[in-house]
């Protein structure tokens, strides 16, 4: 398995210019946000590259987001109209959700009628009145997408909702680049959500030895996160994240080596809830998985559970945390 190049930059040094790419054991790499990230061939600009991936990032993000959203596009009159009439706050939300699905279905779709008339070698303009429509469609489906939550019901990731929309507008080659960027982004939150495991749950004794298995997960989320799924690496690269993350799971804490089982902790210092780090650890776990699949960052997620980890280390205990939807 290949490794995500991260920038160890010398005091006087200065690192390249974001965007800046080189050749790296054989292997193109571009630089964000202090990674050399893993480069992908860049389709052809064409209406046909555009379809497929509109498609594509359709499928991931019903993925990633709660259920009972992927609404068929010939469905968006009934959608609209169940959204308009609903007077309840928490339905209202929903239903908006389900109705930014049904846009977006409904925008595939005429986009791939428009690839089949220009097969026929019929020509579809940038004004024609189809390509006007399905633009409108993703752009009111990206602004309902605050509406949206992520599976594990803890925020929406509006990124996703932003994507179709910009796949459409934009030529394919600024939307591969605009991809690079949020991954150098989530490869840093994957450091930052790893860095604070280690920095409070790791420096309780009975959790001396969980550094290793963080790094672990870090290192294999980071390295999936820069993959596509139609890389020939991706059964070693997704096996390998998997397995760390479930030894991170099944950690087990136990005195330091060389200390006595029962040694008081120095006066004054809390308690800590062996319960509520295999907790933290657990959720740490989930957080890092989902951002890695997404390959989009969770500032929300992230910094609340940067939070919980500093509370577990300062009082001993963690604070309630939302409980994911079921799988």
């Amino acid at each position: 398995m290949t490794t995500v190049r991260h920038l160890e930059i010398a005091a006087a040094a200065e690192p390249p210019a974001e965007g800046t790419r080189r050749l790296i054991d054989g292997q193109e790499r571009v630089y964000y946000d202090g990674y050399w990230i893993k480069t992908y061939p860049v389709p052809a600009d064409s209406l046909d590259a555009k379809k497929r991936l509109i498609e594509a990032l359709t499928r991931r993000l019903f993925n990633h987001t709660e259920y009972g959203l992927n609404i068929p596009g010939h469905r968006l009159a009934e959608a609209r109209a169940a959204y308009a009439a609903e007077q309840d706050p928490g339905k209202s939300r929903v239903k908006a959700a389900m109705l930014a699905g049904a846009l977006f279905n409904r925008a595939t779709d005429i986009f791939r009628k428009l690839v089949e008339l220009q097969a026929e070698g019929i020509e579809v303009g940038c004004d024609d009145a189809l390509m006007r429509e399905c633009g409108q469609y993703l752009m009111e489906a990206m602004e309902l997408g605050r509406f949206v939550l992520h599976r594990s019901g803890e925020e929406g990731i509006d990124e996703l909702w932003g994507e179709p929309f910009r796949a459409f507008s934009i030529p394919v080659e600024d939307f591969y680049e605009g991809r690079y960027i949020k991954i150098g982004q989530t490869l840093r939150d994957i450091d930052r959500i790893a860095a604070a495991m280690i920095d409070t749950i790791g420096q309780v004794p009975l959790f001396a030895g969980v550094a290793g298995p963080i790094r672990d997960l870090a290192a294999a989320a980071k390295v999936k996160t820069e993959t596509l799924r139609t890389d020939p690496e991706i059964f070693d690269i997704w096996s390998s994240l998997v397995t760390a993350g479930e030894r991170l799971a099944n950690f087990t804490p136990g005195p330091p080596t060389g200390t006595p089982s029962r040694c008081p902790p120095p006066a004054g210092s809390p308690v800590h809830s062996v319960s509520d780090g295999l907790h933290l650890l657990r959720a740490g776990r989930d957080l890092v998985f989902y951002i890695t699949r997404a390959r989009t960052p969770m500032p929300k997620s992230t910094r609340e559970y940067i939070e919980r980890c500093q509370t577990y280390l300062a009082i001993g205990s963690v604070p309630f945390a939302p409980v994911p939807l079921p799988a």
